[in-house]
């Protein structure tokens, strides 16, 4: 029985953030998986792919082993009663719905904000930790290097990726536009909810910055600072952080703006201050901007460029999805030569045996002329004798039929019982 890729997924479309939360991966839990499915099930191809928005497996093996892997993560992540999550997961058995469902998420069609850039350098550290354990053989690189390929593609020949089409994506370029001449810009976060936890998580784009986060609830602050490496400041020290930072993101919900004209203009601004209001109702007094030096930018601003944005990317889609199905026709191609390679090897293999054996039985007293001539026209006879069944087996991979015929030419030339002997 031949391997089959498959996969199983656990994503923003199938489940809720207070499940994807439980099921999470951090970098240790993959490595940890990894290595039991090596051990386990002694598998060559395995990536493990876990974001805030989806945890996928995907893996060659004969048999599914879907509700294995679902238990060892289970056993990993602590949860004995893995079982009542088996719901929330799609599978995806066949090979050509895995591959294509990879294909989809590492482009950012199956992303929630379309054509996410994220996901491809989360796909590519999720292949590097697979390769790091041996768990990427010539089959898992190949297809990542096709998915790699089809990226650059995409980015090259339509505008899928262009532009900033979420409210946080959007946030972050217009701050990396306004402090592109500023030597690590100064940036305060007010608020860690949903908004402000997810442009903290894009800051990722502004290495250079310093970032301070505050939010009334403290703990909240420290778990997100704690992950992204940013500073805590307390919530009562808000406006002596707000003095310093050259940026402002407020993310607040309160019903009164919480960034008023007066405590502005108490503020020494020496160059330029940029207000960045995500909140809604608004956090930051529209009046701010009398202020000499103040930049303000709210919510309505910034999603009318996420709106043309998405428009385009969503106008692009069906030609991305054309680039997909035409570089995945390609990578079948090459699988198919690729099922089929080990037959041809064992061919050659068992005939060169018996060329040498036939050699060494007729030719022990032929001088080195002799013995020559007689190997140039076997080796040549030998070439001719392959190339019809060569020729047979890649026209049944074309026509998928590339079992049927690897299971005639190994009964026809005993190349199962060769492979016993060894």
């Amino acid at each position: 029985m031949q391997n089959k890729f498959r996969a199983l997924s656990l994503s923003h479309k199938t489940a809720p953030v207070q499940i994807r939360e439980i099921i999470a991966l951090d970098e240790q839990a993959i490595h940890s998986i990894l290595l039991k499915l090596k051990d386990f099930f002694s598998l060559g191809d395995a990536l493990i792919l876990s974001t805030c928005n989806r945890t996928e497996v995907y893996y060659s093996h004969e048999l599914d082993l879907s509700t294995e892997i679902i238990k060892l993560v289970g056993l990993e992540k602590g949860l004995p009663d893995i079982v009542s999550y088996l719901n929330y997961f799609e599978i995806f058995e066949s090979d050509r719905d895995a591959i294509n469902h990879l294909f989809r998420v590492s482009m950012g069609l199956e992303a929630q904000v379309i054509g996410d850039i994220q996901i491809s350098n989360q796909v590519k550290r999720a292949y590097q930790a697979s390769a790091d354990l041996d768990m990427a053989g010539p089959f898992l690189h190949r297809l990542m290097h096709t998915v790699f390929f089809t990226n650059k593609r995409i980015v090259q020949e339509t505008s899928f990726r262009d532009g900033a089409a979420s409210l946080s994506y959007a946030a972050i370029e217009l701050i990396e536009s306004i402090t592109a001449n500023t030597f690590q810009p100064r940036i305060l976060l007010i608020g860690v909810g949903e908004i402000g936890e997810d442009v903290a998580k894009n800051m990722i784009y502004l290495p250079d910055a310093k970032i301070k986060v505050t939010n009334r609830t403290r703990s909240k602050a420290e778990a997100l600072a704690a992950e992204l490496n940013f500073e805590v400041v307390d919530f009562e020290n808000c406006h002596e952080a707000m003095a310093e930072a050259d940026v402002v993101v407020s993310s607040i919900m309160r019903k009164d703006p919480f960034i008023t004209k007066e405590i502005i203009k108490s503020f020494d601004i020496r160059s330029y201050k940029l207000f960045v209001d995500l909140s809604v109702p608004r956090s930051v007094e529209t009046s701010v901007e009398d202020v000499p030096g103040v930049i303000l930018y709210n919510v309505d601003n910034i999603r009318s460029k996420t709106s043309e944005a998405l428009e385009k990317r969503l106008a692009a889609i069906p030609r991305v999805e054309e680039i997909i199905e035409e570089t995945i026709e390609e990578f079948y191609s090459w699988k198919k030569e690729m099922m089929v390679s080990p037959t041809i090897n064992k061919l050659k293999e068992s005939l060169e045996q018996i060329r040498q054996e036939e050699l060494s039985r007729f030719l022990k007293k032929a001088d080195k002329k002799e013995f020559e001539m007689v190997d140039r026209i076997t080796k040549s006879m030998m070439q001719k004798i392959l190339k019809v069944p060569v020729v047979q087996l890649k026209a049944a991979c074309q026509k998928d039929q590339a079992e049927e015929m690897i299971e005639i030419i190994s009964d026809i030339f005993d190349l199962n019982r060769e492979k016993t002997s060894n």
